[in-house]
């Protein structure tokens, strides 16, 4: 029989040409399979190894855990149904050290992709912050360490005129004037120390006038108690020359008296949620010189040594930590060392006060304390009449703008006298104090001021009023150099007598450490 014919148009030849081409075609959808299975098993990693830091022990670990279990060395079947060889991790790029926390997996997504008002960074972030530059003026000196405390010296010298005119007496000096400062504060990490002290040493270099040294020394002890509670010890010496001007100053004389005042005080502030209670004892002791009078001679003025203390009790209710209102009560006994003085008079006495006000504390801008009230003393003479008056207290530091700052004082009080037959007078202080910062190494200050002296209406002194007016320049040289210039003037005003006046200007150079 014969062979079938053949029916088929596909030749051998062309069928194995189309088994080529399909072979071809299978080969290279497999790598390509191959590829992309690979590209998929690495971008986790990768994703994941973009965020790690930690220690090289957990990369070692992750690096082990990405490639090979690390068991054995046996081929691993990979994605795409081939086999991977362990040896060949050794060949591929090191995986960066894995982040610890919920970011070692790669799962967590990241907090500003999750967010729908992601942050928009400012248009200057990429520029350098600009450092608010120090002014010359109120860079602190360094101080000297000495042990846990820091001492802060500065000496001034300077040349004055002055100039007086007494009704138809005129007296002028120039002369040198010595001002030493010094503040010494402890670094503990509880409680403070602080101790500030000033002096004023003047020498006469032509005319005539009377020097007016001084020199006062004022310790405060802060504890930092439990309980909310601050407690503070203080101590002070103040010495001064009284002045030809005080109402008790000794007539024609060409030295008044030299007075020694000693001080200390105790006081303890605690808060009780919103209220806070501050209890305070203060003592002063008093001791005068004899004056001397233009013949030579001197006046004993012993008899107006005294010891005087005062009892002070305040509560405050916090409506914020910027506004508090108050109420105070004062109590205070003065007694003298010698029971009547040279006139005759039993001068001891007794004291009482009170008022209410408000704390104020906005920062930088504002702060410090208003107060009204009543305070009245009386004496064991019955011939010296009582003394009473309404008050108005106020301490308050205002910053309108940057580099200006106003001091605003007002103090009433009650000044006991020692002149034969008066029993005192009310004093009504008023104290602006303006600090300018005029460059950045010139400060400029100015200060004004009136004082009241309110005699009783059975008196037989008038009132009087003594105004004050004094600027000044002071120039930073360097952070231990200041140029300082002062220019005042007062003048003292009297119903009946003559008035006084006193011209005072100075330039001198400040060293501080």
């Amino acid at each position: 029989m014969g062979q079938p014919k053949q029916t088929s148009s596909v030749t051998p030849l062309r069928a194995m040409s189309r088994a080529v081409s399909f072979a071809a075609f299978g080969g290279l959808l497999l790598s390509q399979t191959a590829a992309l299975a690979q590209s998929a098993s690495q971008q986790p990693a990768t994703t994941a190894n973009s965020r790690s830091t930690v220690s090289q022990d957990n990369s070692t670990t992750n690096t082990a855990a990405a490639f090979d279990d690390g068991t054995d060395d046996t081929a691993t079947p990979a994605a795409n149904g081939t086999t991977t060889n362990p040896d060949d991790a050794a060949q591929r790029p090191a995986i960066p050290e894995a982040q610890t926390g919920d970011d070692i997996t790669g799962s967590i997504l990241d907090d500003d992709i999750r967010r729908l008002n992601t942050r928009e960074a400012p248009i200057d972030e990429t520029l350098p912050r600009r450092r608010t530059a120090e002014s010359a003026s109120a860079a602190e000196t360094p101080g000297i360490p000495i042990g846990t405390f820091v001492l802060r010296p500065s000496v001034t010298q300077s040349i004055n005129t002055e100039t007086t005119k007494d009704g138809n007496t005129r007296q002028q000096r120039a002369f040198l004037e010595t001002d030493a400062a010094a503040t010494l504060t402890s670094d503990w990490g509880r409680h403070q120390l602080t101790v500030t002290s000033e002096g004023a040493w003047q020498k006469n270099i032509s005319g005539e006038g009377e020097e007016q040294p001084s020199f006062k020394v004022n310790g405060d002890l802060r504890l930092d108690l439990p309980d909310d509670t601050v407690a503070h010890l203080t101590a002070g010496y103040n010495f001064y020359r009284e002045d030809t001007d005080d109402p008790d100053a000794v007539a024609n004389a060409t030295q008044q008296s030299d007075v020694q005042e000693f001080s200390a005080g105790a006081s303890v502030q605690r808060d009780f949620g919103i209220l806070r209670g501050t209890t305070a004892l203060a003592l002063t002791r008093s001791i005068y010189s004899d004056a001397t009078l233009a013949n030579g001679t001197t006046v004993a003025l012993s008899d107006r040594d005294q010891t005087a203390g005062t009892l002070r009790g305040r509560v405050g209710y916090e409506l914020s930590p910027a506004l508090i209102p108050f109420i105070e009560a004062t109590i205070g006994r003065s007694v003298y060392d010698e029971t009547r003085d040279s006139a005759g008079y039993e001068r001891s006495g007794h004291s009482y006060g009170a008022k209410a006000g408000v704390e104020v504390d906005l920062g930088e801008k504002l702060k410090g304390e208003v107060g009204v009230g009543y305070e009245m003393a009386n004496f064991e003479d019955s011939r010296l009449s009582s003394i009473d008056t309404a008050t108005l207290d106020a301490s308050l530091l205002w910053s309108p703008i940057r580099g200006t700052d106003v001091n605003f004082d007002l103090q009433t009080s009650i000044q006991p006298s020692t002149t034969a037959g008066e029993s005192g007078y009310v004093s009504h202080a008023l104290t602006t104090t303006v600090t300018h910062q005029l460059r950045d190494n010139l400060v400029g200050t100015m200060i004004g001021g009136v004082t009241w002296r309110d005699y009783p209406t059975d008196s037989t002194i008038n009132d009087e009023l003594v105004y004050t007016a004094a600027t000044g320049l002071t120039w930073n040289i360097n952070r231990y150099l200041d140029l300082t210039s002062t220019l005042g003037y007062e003048l003292t005003t009297r119903k009946e007598g003559t008035d006084s006046q006193q011209w005072r200007a100075g330039v001198g150079l400040k060293l501080k450490r």
